[in-house]
């Protein structure tokens, strides 16, 4: 089949065959295609749509790209979270021991941040010596002998998802979701597990901030979870104000360790509800328990008596990690960082927060990337003290930035500070858990 005719097709409005998208991630994965034929399709894609039968087509031809990982050895359950991202999105560093505690193999594979949404390989990095580069081999072992892994994606897994992201990025066809479906899918179902929970954020730091967005997105990623024969459900999760207390991968790192073992305060009561949430749903996708609350006491029991810290520890130790930084969590802290205090200018409630423009001013300290390549520096952040619905006063702390230098700091200060609005009427609540889209409802709980 020749690619202009595929193309052309498309462009025109046609339906394509299995045989056609097959033909095109063929020529992405030999470079048959050239980079400017692959950005039309997309582009013909974006621009026309795609049916759902298309879409099962083309992440079933992304995902037999490469090689689909074989657990059926492990005599347990296999499962795996993931998420759309977020600011301060922390909850896979808790959620995969506190679920391998539970007698469930996690094989998760994780990406990198990009842009004002974190990454949790980067986060790992922090940890001295931790190594997310792991072989197929290595993978399987350490699943086997400490219950999960984390790893970032090999060039076999999925390798036509890699060209396509950054052809998708390049040509601003990100935002459709039939492609978004195809890219986090086709890396999920490689893994080879039985059970998938989704976290799909939506709010003013979210990649889909609007409601209904998020909604259909959930909607077909757990309609594809079952089409290819995996147990999935999504959690739609409030993302209009920054998870947890701090954003950063050091400091991010650190308050998971904390959680996990025991030590958490208030300020880190969403990161801690979250991943029990997320925890108990996947036990039950996993068949560990029969309900979500029979789940959410087992994954509670194992935080509470420091069976799920005990297994992090475990990992850290086997991914070639320094485990000294589990039981003292403040040597993740550089030492040479500079804190720098973000005041209020008025006095009232706090009724609104741009967490994109939090998100993206930890990116610009060198928290996070803007291109691909970029470095990171993993020890700068943001701490977040003022959440929406508190009462603050003219010249009290929102926030603390953690930067390498206080010049630094006090130009993005400016624009963390413009992200809160300060208000005279205390906003009602907005709940962690927005919606819950599971196979058996309508997308509703």
């Amino acid at each position: 089949m020749r690619p202009q005719d595929i193309i052309a097709k498309k462009r025109d409005g046609g339906e394509l065959t299995a045989d056609e998208i097959a033909a095109f991630i063929d020529g992405v994965c030999d470079d048959s295609w050239a980079d400017y034929q692959v950005s039309a399709l997309v582009m013909a894609m974006f621009i026309r749509g795609l049916s759902e039968a298309e879409g099962e087509h083309l992440v079933r031809s992304m995902l037999y790209s490469g090689e689909v990982l074989d657990f059926s050895d492990i005599d347990a359950p296999k499962a795996d979270k993931h998420s759309t991202g977020g600011v301060g999105d922390k909850t896979s560093l808790i959620i995969a021991p506190l679920v391998a505690s539970c007698g469930v193999a996690v094989p998760m594979i994780s990406g990198r941040g990009l842009g004002h949404t974190g990454g949790t390989l980067d986060k790992l990095e922090s940890i001295p010596g931790y190594n997310v580069k792991l072989s197929t081999d290595e993978f399987r072992g350490l699943i086997k002998r400490c219950g999960f892994a984390m790893s970032g994606q090999t060039a076999d897994i999925a390798p036509a998802d890699r060209k396509l992201y950054a052809l998708r990025d390049a040509t601003a066809t990100v935002p459709y979701i039939p492609l978004i479906v195809a890219s986090i899918m086709s890396k999920k179902l490689a893994e080879g597990i039985d059970a998938l929970v989704l976290d799909v954020k939506t709010g003013s730091g979210a990649f889909m901030p609007k409601l209904d967005d998020s909604l259909t997105l959930a909607e077909a990623l757990v309609r594809t979870g079952q089409n290819f024969g995996v147990r999935a459900e999504a959690v739609i999760t409030d993302m209009s104000q920054p998870l947890g207390r701090f954003v950063g991968n050091a400091l991010e790192v650190y308050e998971c360790i904390r959680i996990l073992k025991g030590e958490a305060d208030d300020s880190w009561a969403d990161t801690r509800e979250l991943s029990l949430e997320l925890s108990a749903r996947l036990l039950v996708l996993a068949g560990v328990s029969v309900n979500v609350e029979d789940a959410r006491g087992l994954a509670d029991s194992k935080l509470t008596d420091g069976a799920a810290f005990e297994k992090f520890r475990e990992n850290v130790q086997c991914q070639g990690g320094d485990p000294s930084v589990c039981d003292d969590p403040e040597k993740l802290f550089d030492p040479a960082i500079e804190k720098f205090d973000v005041l209020a200018d008025a006095e009232g409630y706090v009724t609104a927060i741009d967490t994109l423009a939090i998100g993206n001013a930890v990116c610009e300290i060198g928290g996070g990337r803007t291109k691909a390549d970029d470095s990171v520096d993993h020890a700068v952040g943001y701490e977040s003290l003022s959440r929406l619905g508190d009462n603050v006063a003219n010249g009290s702390p929102l926030g603390i930035l953690h930067c390498r230098t206080l010049e630094k700091a006090d130009s993005i200060a400016v624009r963390v500070k413009n992200a809160y609005t300060i208000g005279e009427v205390r906003p009602s609540g907005t709940p962690l858990i927005r919606q819950i889209v599971s196979p058996s409802t309508d997308g509703s709980d």
